[in-house]
C-alpha cells in the first residue's frame, strides 16, 4: 500500500462531481466539445466585472515596498477594514474589522473554523442535501459529519435538526443559497435554529456554534433577500468568498466573520488565525486581498444567472420533470423519475448530457444540474432531457 488507508476509502467514495467531469472529458474527446452538454461542474461561466479588471491593473502596478510580504495571519488591515464596513451594511451588524479573517476561499475558511472548534469525536450536523466536501472536512479535524435530511421543498426540517443535536455537537454547519439545491434558508427557520442551539448549548454546558456557508448569498433572484444568521444567534460564524459574486474561483479568496457578540471571541479568532497558519494556509493571497479591498458590492451580472434558470426550469418543466424552482445559485436540483438516480444520469449520458447523482450529495433520487452553462448548452439539451424522460413514463 502506497498511500493512506483513509485516503484509499476516500478515493473509492470520492466526489460525484469529478467522476462526472472526468467522464464529460472523455465523451468531449470522443465526440467534440460542443456536441456534449455539460452541467456538473459549478463553475461561474460569466466574466468577471469590468471593474474587476480595473482593480487587478491598478494593484499589479502599485509598487509600495512590501506589497508581496508576509501579513498578519488574518490577512491585510485595508482589506478588513473594508470587508468590515460592508458588512455593516449588509448584516446590519457593528461589526469590526478584528472580528474578520481573511482565507483561501470558503473551503479555507471551514477548516480554519473546524480546525480551531473540533476535538476528537465531536459532531458537526448539516441538512442534507449538503456540499459534498462537508464530511472531508470534519474529518480532517477529527469529527464526524451528522446530516439531517431536510423537507420535501429542501427547507430545513427543525424537529429534525434538534433531535440530531446530543452533547457531541460542536457545529451545525449551513449553506444558503444551497449547493446543489438552490434553497434560502427563511429568517423564521434561522430565528428558530438559534434559538434551539442557544437551548441546547445552555443544557449541554458549552457552545454550539453555527457556521453558515455563504458563497452564493449574491447569486439569488425574483428580489429574494438572503437573511442573515447574525440576526439569529450570537454565537454565529459566516463564512464566504469572492468565487462565485465576481467570478473569480480559482483566486482561491475569502473571509470569515464572527457575530460580534460571540462569547469567548477573542480566543475563538485567535484559534483561527492560528488554524490559518498551521494549515498551510498562512494568509490569504496579498494581490487578491487588495483588489476586492476596492471591489465590496460588485458583482456580475445575476440577471444573466435568473435567464439561463428561467429557460432550464421552463423546458425541463415541459419535459415532465418535477423540481423546486431554486430561488438562488446556480443549481437545480430535479427529482429523478426512477429511485436509482445513478441509473437515469447514466441514461442521460447516453444523450451526452452531463449531470451529477443527487447522491453524491446526500439527496438520493435527485440529480443536480449546474446551470453557470452558455444558454445554448441548455436549449440544446432539452431534447435528450426529453427523449430520456419519455422512457420512464
Amino acid at each position: 500500500m502506497s498511500i493512506a488507508h483513509k485516503m484509499e476509502e476516500f478515493i473509492s467514495r470520492s466526489s460525484w462531481i469529478r467522476k462526472m467531469f472526468e467522464e464529460g472529458a472523455k465523451l468531449k474527446a470522443e465526440y467534440g466539445a460542443e456536441k456534449v452538454f455539460d452541467f456538473s461542474l459549478g463553475n461561474p461561466n460569466l466574466p468577471p466585472p469590468a471593474r474587476f479588471q480595473e482593480a487587478l491593473v491598478a494593484v499589479a502596478e502599485e509598487e509600495a515596498p512590501g506589497v508581496h510580504a508576509y501579513m498578519p495571519n488574518t490577512g491585510l488591515g485595508e482589506t478588513r477594514r473594508a470587508v468590515a464596513e460592508f458588512l455593516k451594511t449588509e448584516q446590519q451588524v457593528s461589526i469590526s474589522p478584528d472580528d474578520i479573517i481573511m482565507t483561501c476561499g470558503a473551503a479555507g475558511a471551514l477548516n480554519v473554523i473546524l480546525k480551531a472548534v473540533l476535538d476528537p469525536g465531536d459532531e458537526v450536523i448539516s441538512p442534507a442535501p449538503f456540499f459534498v466536501e462537508y464530511g472531508f472536512y470534519a474529518d480532517n479535524h477529527g469529527g464526524t459529519l451528522k446530516t439531517v435530511p431536510t423537507n420535501a421543498d429542501f427547507t430545513l426540517d427543525l424537529a429534525g435538526l434538534e433531535a440530531a443535536v446530543t452533547e457531541k455537537t460542536k457545529v451545525v454547519l449551513i449553506n444558503s443559497p444551497n449547493n446543489p439545491t438552490g434553497q434560502i434558508y427563511s429568517a423564521e427557520s434561522l430565528a428558530a435554529l438559534g434559538k434551539m442551539l442557544s437551548e441546547k448549548s445552555r443544557a449541554y454546558g458549552k457552545t454550539i456554534y453555527l457556521v453558515s456557508d455563504e458563497p452564493y448569498r449574491k447569486i439569488v433572484f425574483d428580489g429574494i433577500d438572503v437573511p442573515s444568521i447574525f440576526h439569529a444567534y450570537s454565537e454565529a460564524i459566516l463564512v464566504t468568498s469572492y468565487s462565485k459574486d465576481i467570478s473569480i474561483p480559482g483566486e482561491r479568496l475569502g473571509f470569515l466573520a464572527v457575530h460580534p457578540d460571540a462569547a469567548d471571541k477573542a480566543k475563538l479568532l485567535g484559534a483561527m488565525a492560528l488554524a490559518n497558519r498551521i494549515l498551510g494556509f498562512v494568509n490569504a493571497p496579498a494581490l487578491m486581498q487588495r483588489v476586492v479591498a476596492r471591489l465590496q458590492g460588485v458583482q456580475v451580472d445575476i440577471s444573466a444567472y435568473a435567464r439561463k434558470r428561467d429557460l432550464l426550469c421552463s423546458g425541463l418543466a415541459e419535459c415532465g420533470y418535477d423540481f423546486v424552482q431554486p430561488p438562488g445559485a446556480f443549481y437545480l436540483f430535479p427529482r429523478s423519475p426512477i429511485p436509482d438516480d445513478v441509473a437515469f444520469v447514466r441514461e442521460l449520458q447516453k444523450e451526452l448530457i452531463l449531470v451529477v447523482p443527487g447522491s453524491g450529495f446526500g439527496g438520493p433520487g435527485h440529480f443536480r444540474i449546474a446551470f453557470c452553462v452558455e444558454d445554448e448548452t441548455i436549449t440544446g439539451a432539452m431534447p435528450g432531457f426529453k427523449r430520456v424522460m419519455e422512457k420512464f413514463k
